[in-house]
């Protein structure tokens, strides 16, 4: 039986590796200052990053709640911010302009209304 980490809808595996943490969700420098550029508050500059992280690693945005706690705190680490920082949204416009400014850094379009079926309904 093929693992969940390894169907193509990805989740997080249920334990995170030091070496994946550092391989997938350390960010560059320069996808720091892209989201520093992109942001106006500490909590907003966390909840981009992770939603850029997650999106390249994962290939969809996570909610939330779906990031494991040690993901969090190592993206947190790596932009030097402090630990009472937590990733939030001000509002629900607020996350979505995350996912357009995620999708544009990636190269990656949105089209709801246009997804094909791979195979034909019977």
């Amino acid at each position: 039986m093929t693992s969940v980490e390894r169907t193509a809808y990805r989740v997080f595996p249920r334990l995170v590796m030091t070496r994946e943490l550092y391989l997938f969700y350390s960010p560059s420098d320069e996808e720091t200052a892209w989201a520093r550029k992109k942001t106006d508050t500490d909590e907003h500059l966390l909840a981009l990053m992770l939603a850029l992280k997650c999106f390249q690693r994962l290939g969809r945005f996570a909610k939330a709640r779906e990031v494991p706690p040690v993901v969090v705190e190592h993206v947190r680490r790596c932009l030097e911010l402090g630990e009472d920082v937590v990733p939030v949204y001000a509002s629900p416009r607020t996350a979505e302009s995350h996912r357009v400014l995620g999708r544009r850094r990636e190269g990656v379009g949105y089209a709801p209304g246009k997804a094909v079926r791979s195979r034909p309904r019977r």
